[in-house]
């Protein structure tokens, strides 16, 4: 291989990537990027930051903190059978945070082949039984990551791991997932327990969908997870019936309502409403713990990235708030993606940032194996670094 020119490297560079989905992880991602860097940059100081919303990677991202630890504890997954999922614990100067991933128990990479039966039986059950478990060790709080669920049960499962009864008109507890809130006559919570005490649990989201209606939880994340159109009918019946009941049973009127309850096939409304837990963005959560702004303030270029850059990249995504804070200290932000609408591109440039294409025609890359996006994504950021340097 010829000799790459060397251009003059920026002292300091931070590299937060998000995952590029199908194909590599945000830590991947960041190592790629890094090998990238050091070819064309070999005395650049590089800090690698893999970043996460409060979906894929959430759990790796908030572990890869100094001090953290994990451990695996065996609950239902979304068929209720068992499965060994990751409880951790954030380090650094915290009092006792745990750390859990909805999709690490009960999430649709663990259902195989999703149909509309396994929609309608999916529960998320595992993910009580986990919370439950980092509670009983003390947990001050817990982080949860919603994203990849395989259920539509707006959370009746994890609300039974919490001690709630939901019960048909035989005083018989439903059965497990969607289908079950078809039954549903009453809910009895538990007796006063000490367990949720203040804003214990904290649910990252990024989206605003409500938990019923056509941007509900059944009609938009429905068919991703198996169930056909009327599947999607019967599960939107069983949460507004949920719904309907922890209005009259838990006097928690017009949750259903609030923006983000839709989350997650409804588990962002099942632990407001069972476990008293406060909504936050996945990102601004994921940021404040891995130390995302020092680390802007520290750095004299920022690479960050993910497969496809689009206008909802920029609404509260990982790698568009990383441009956004980038552009509010005036800080050169680069973009590494697969592919990226025009409108978006506009407001990268516009934020003062750059982006660049690692896949030939800037097209989906549907099929390439994680080892040639790796030396894809190595290659397009020594390429990129090349070109930074000859501005």
């Amino acid at each position: 291989m010829p000799e790459l020119a060397q251009a003059a490297p920026p002292g300091r560079v931070l590299i937060a990537p998000n995952a590029f989905k199908g194909t590599l992880s945000a830590a991947l991602a960041a190592q790629a990027i890094g090998a990238g860097v050091a070819r064309a940059w070999p005395l650049a100081r590089c800090r690698s930051m893999p970043l996460a919303d409060g979906g894929d990677g959430f759990l790796e991202t908030l572990l890869s903190v100094p001090g953290s630890d994990r451990f695996q504890i065996q609950v239902p997954g979304p068929l209720l059978e068992p499965v060994s999922a990751s409880l951790g614990w954030l380090g650094g100067d915290r009092d006792r945070v745990a750390v859990v991933e909805l999709a690490n128990c009960c999430g649709l990479v663990l259902v195989g082949r999703p149909t509309p039966d396994t929609s309608l039986r999916a529960s998320t059950r595992g993910l009580g039984e986990l919370i439950v478990a980092a509670l009983d060790q003390r947990a001050q709080r817990v982080l949860i990551g919603l994203g990849g669920s395989a259920s539509t049960d707006g959370g009746a499962g994890l609300g039974q791991a919490f001690g709630f009864r939901f019960l048909d008109r035989s005083g018989e507890p439903i059965r497990p997932g969607g289908a079950g809130l078809l039954d549903l006559d009453r809910i009895e919570a538990p007796a006063a327990s000490p367990r949720f005490p203040g804003p214990k649990l904290v649910a990252a989201c990024d989206v605003d969908n409500p938990l019923l209606g056509k941007l509900g939880a059944a009609a938009t994340f429905g068919p991703q997870k198996g169930a056909d159109a009327q599947t999607v009918r019967l599960l939107e019946r069983g949460l507004s019936r949920l719904a309907e009941l922890v209005d009259r049973d838990l006097q928690l009127v017009r949750l259903d309502s609030q923006p983000g309850m839709g989350a997650a096939g409804g588990a962002a409304f099942g632990l407001a409403a069972f476990g008293g837990a406060r909504l936050e963005s996945g990102v601004a959560l994921v940021a404040a713990a891995v130390g995302l702004d020092q680390a802007l303030d520290e750095a004299d270029l920022v690479i960050t990235g993910e497969g496809r850059f689009d206008e909802a990249s920029l609404r509260g995504k990982v790698t568009g708030e990383v441009v956004r804070r980038c552009g509010e200290r005036q800080l050169t932000c680069l973009v590494l993606t697969g592919s990226v609408d025009a409108s978006a591109q506009t407001e990268v440039r516009a934020l003062g940032g750059r982006i660049m294409l690692t896949s030939p025609g800037g097209g989906p890359r549907r099929g390439i194996s994680p080892e040639a996006a790796f030396s894809e994504l190595r290659e397009a950021t020594t390429q990129a670094c090349l070109g930074l340097g000859a501005v």
